[in-house]
């Protein structure tokens, strides 16, 4: 049964936790001999199930389950970054184009919608741990299942502390609304420190009581996942020998390797591949429903000038002009990360992996794409089910060049240049790139920052990189973006969110 219950944050975050698993409320009291997660196993595995889903979230328009990877998501990664544009045409979504100007208020709906989601998301991971704790299963699948949810439950809070900075600190399911309106954890701000806490016990939990991943199911939080999720928390924290040690694990685990084509990494055929750590499933093998919704949409070549043709999606998220221009002569991930649109007299067109052509420039929105969001549409050469918003489209979140540079960096850091160069050059290598020239510490440093945006472009990671190195006011700055020191590293607390607390929420300086 669904009962409505009105408290002071009964639309916030707070309302994602009372009705996020199975639209209940935790309010609501189970019919006298239904099953529980006590008398069947099956519910607590489900309720894990739910968890994994979440990871699915993709509604940017006032959707209860908020946005974790759709559009406000590539909005708040990739558009935000001197790495892409917003694309389509000027006015289309002109909240879009605030997150691309740092001109965003604290009323941004795609904003609101990150807060949503994760929020969302992190109520599932509580309510399916409350859930492990009485099941009736073994000991070590108990344990395993509740290393997959705080695996997940500490990457949703790696996105909110880079996000908003300061963050409620949400690890359990409220007792009831009193205690949901009285404990000051659901209503106000933890410390970065804090939450930074919470993802570290987390993944260290996760570490412990994951398997290899040779042993775990494909697309299941592993080991490795967790060892190097958390390394990239220490990399925010600064904290080198964690890095290097952690990401020292992932590479002497022999789990994981560079795949020789670098293009095939973002396709069907790289699904879980020798390169993935973590990625989101598709649904191809029972759903077609089951994908991160408009994530290829949201992104595809869109329809413009002359037209004539059946495009591929809206248009958002194009690569910048200082991208292209950012690759060194013969790399090959420029071709495998931008679909570059003709613009010769001749109108060739561009033609992409499976066939497809797209027209020439007098015919398209926009002059770039991001290759690494296409899917393809002919199920000769990629399942394709027919639903365009949601593609057999697996996102990328963890893969094994960004350990190497972690490791590179956290290397140099060290004054280990010798370690770093040959991690460096790994990735180089694989791109058809020669050896780096960079030899002292400072240059080495750069170099690797840059190798971080060219091998990590469209990939979600660039201006979190920006702030977390202190480039974020002069990259931002040159590419003419109205960024403003102290204030645009994060994005603005949702007015809403601010409201439904009483006040209690306090707003990122400078909003």
């Amino acid at each position: 049964m669904k009962r409505t219950t009105y408290i002071s944050l009964s639309i916030g975050f707070t309302a994602v936790l009372l009705t996020a698993s199975c639209q209940k409320s935790f309010l609501d009291v189970p019919i006298q001999g239904q099953a529980t997660t006590a008398t069947d196993p099956n519910l607590a595995v489900n309720l894990v199930t739910g968890v994994y889903n979440s990871l699915y979230n993709s509604e940017a328009f006032g959707g209860a389950g908020g946005d974790i990877h759709g559009i406000s998501f590539i909005a708040a990664t990739n558009i935000i970054s001197d790495d892409a544009d917003k694309g389509s045409f000027d006015g289309d979504q002109p909240s879009l184009k605030d997150i691309d100007n740092f001109t965003t208020t604290p009323t941004n709906n795609f904003v609101a919608a990150l807060w949503n989601g994760y929020y969302s998301g992190i109520a599932r991971a509580n309510q399916a741990l409350a859930a492990l704790q009485t099941a009736s299963i073994d000991a070590s699948t108990k344990s395993r299942l509740m290393g997959e949810v705080r695996f997940i439950r500490g990457y949703y809070y790696f996105n909110l502390v880079r996000f908003f900075g300061k963050v409620p600190k949400v690890v359990r399911v409220p007792n009831d609304a009193q205690d949901a309106n009285t404990d000051p954890a659901f209503q106000t701000r933890a410390p970065v420190d804090t939450i930074y806490n919470v993802i570290t016990q987390d993944l260290q939990y996760a570490i412990s009581n994951l398997p290899l991943r040779a042993q775990a199911g494909a697309g299941h939080a592993n080991k490795g996942a967790a060892q190097a999720l958390l390394a990239k928390t220490y990399l925010y924290r600064k904290n080198w020998q964690q890095v290097q040690a952690l990401t020292q694990e992932v590479i002497n685990s022999g789990q994981y390797a560079l795949l020789p084509d670098y293009s095939i990494i973002w396709r069907y055929a790289g699904n879980n591949s020798s390169e993935s750590i973590f990625e989101t499933q598709s649904g191809t093998f029972n759903n077609g429903d089951i994908a991160v919704g408009g994530y290829c949409t949201w992104q595809g070549p869109r329809v413009g000038g002359k037209g004539g043709w059946t495009d591929l999606g809206f248009g958002f998220d194009t690569p910048s002009a200082d991208l292209v221009n950012a690759y060194e002569s013969g790399d090959k991930r420029k071709p495998a990360t931008i679909i570059f649109i003709d613009t010769s007299p001749q109108h060739k067109g561009t033609v992409l992996y499976d066939g497809f052509r797209i027209p020439s420039a007098d015919s398209v929105q926009n002059l770039y794409y991001n290759y690494k969001a296409y899917a393809s549409e002919n199920p000769n050469v990629e399942p394709y089910l027919g639903n365009r918003d949601k593609k057999q489209k697996n996102v990328r979140l963890l893969r094994y060049a960004d350990v190497l540079l972690m490791a590179a960096e956290a290397s140099n850091e060290l004054g280990q240049s010798a370690q770093a160069i040959t991690y460096l050059n790994m990735v180089r290598n694989r791109a058809g790139l020669t050896a780096t020239k960079a030899a002292s510490q400072t240059d080495l440093k750069q170099a690797i920052w840059k190798e971080r945006r060219i091998e990590l472009a469209m990939e979600h990671d660039r201006f979190f990189d920006l702030v977390r190195t202190g480039r974020a006011a002069q990259v931002m700055q040159a590419a003419g973006k109205n960024f403003v020191a102290g204030k645009n590293e994060l994005l603005p607390v949702p007015s809403l969110q601010i409201q439904l607390s009483g006040g209690q929420l306090d707003q990122n300086p400078g909003y």
